[in-house]
């Protein structure tokens, strides 16, 4: 039988999924920023931006467990909460961050923007959720502009000797965020945006802090310099803090899988910002390519219903 959900394409909900794309895809610049600027190690940078990012979240913590309609969760919903928090943002930020010293921050985009589709199918496969004609024609879009986008810096970049494991890692970054972001939109509806938002971060914050202390190596935090905080503040929120929110919250107005297809946009976003601040070229690829985003992401933009059998 079917029924019709109320995932409806709002004008708020793909502003706030958009703004969130656009601030997640400063990631990739700050981290390689930090990279050619100081001698902080992947790690360390992440754990610098998840001590920042843990005031926040528990202030939100603080501020959603006040009210008084909340809905009881059961043992199983909180152990899907850790789990994708601990998938979403620790493991998938720890993968990013290591191949990020390896391979430039537009191929990082190209890789990690493979997610949507990985999104897509784990809602068709495992939530039986229909895939919608508008949908399959917005990633087939998003995607041809993302390959065109970066074929040339394939090539480009195919002699770094680490070149392959920096793009594996990107790679197992795509799919562990996949399932995060296809998990939320399961749950989102029953705990709330912020409220789980809060306890997925504080999850993979729990994550970061015990691998930091399981290797053992203070001084990289114990030495960091003035400018090593400034990017692990401007990660935690420019990059984490702000974003997570928006997408949490756009995910409650239109579902996950339009979520994954609107943050499309984000490897667009990312070209130019790698242009202007690490140099990185852009090439008549990539300006063809950021069309064919756009034109995606402005097609999944038109407000429908999503009919699932």
């Amino acid at each position: 039988m079917n029924k019709t959900l109320s995932h409806k394409i709002s004008a708020a909900g793909f502003m706030i999924t958009f703004v969130g794309a656009l601030l997640f895809s400063t990631k990739a610049v700050i981290v390689k920023k930090a990279f050619a600027d100081t001698s902080i190690d992947a790690l360390s940078l992440l754990t610098l931006r998840m001590l920042c990012s843990l005031p926040f979240y528990i202030f939100m913590l603080l501020y959603t467990s006040r009210r008084t309609n909340i809905p009881t969760l059961s043992t199983a919903q909180w152990i899907q909460i850790m789990v994708l928090g601990i998938f979403g943002y620790y493991l998938s930020s720890f993968l990013d961050f290591e191949g990020l010293q390896y391979i430039s921050a537009g191929l990082e985009r190209l890789i990690l923007f493979l997610y949507p589709t990985f999104v897509v199918l784990i809602n068709g496969i495992y939530l039986k959720q229909k895939i919608a004609a508008v949908q399959k024609w917005a990633l087939a879009l998003t995607y041809a502009g993302i390959c065109i986008a970066y074929t040339s810096e394939l090539y480009t970049d195919a002699h770094n000797p680490n070149f392959y494991w920096g793009s594996f890692l990107i790679f197992l970054c795509s799919v562990t965020f996949a399932f995060y972001i296809a998990g939320s939109g399961r749950l989102i509806p029953y705990t709330g945006a912020s409220r789980f938002t809060a306890y997925a971060m504080l999850a993979s914050t729990a994550g970061v802090f015990i691998h930091f202390v399981w290797r053992n190596n203070w001084q990289p935090l114990q030495h960091a310099t003035g400018s090593v905080w400034l990017y692990g503040l401007l990660l935690a929120v420019v990059a984490t803090v702000i974003p997570s929110f928006l997408i949490s919250g756009g995910t409650k107005k239109i579902g996950s899988s339009n979520v994954a297809i609107i943050s499309s946009i984000g490897p667009v976003s990312t070209v130019a910002q790698a242009h202007f601040i690490l140099g990185e070229k852009i090439s008549a690829a990539q300006i063809t390519g950021t069309l064919l985003v756009i034109a995606g992401v402005l097609l999944i933009s038109v407000k429908r219903k999503e009919t699932v059998l």
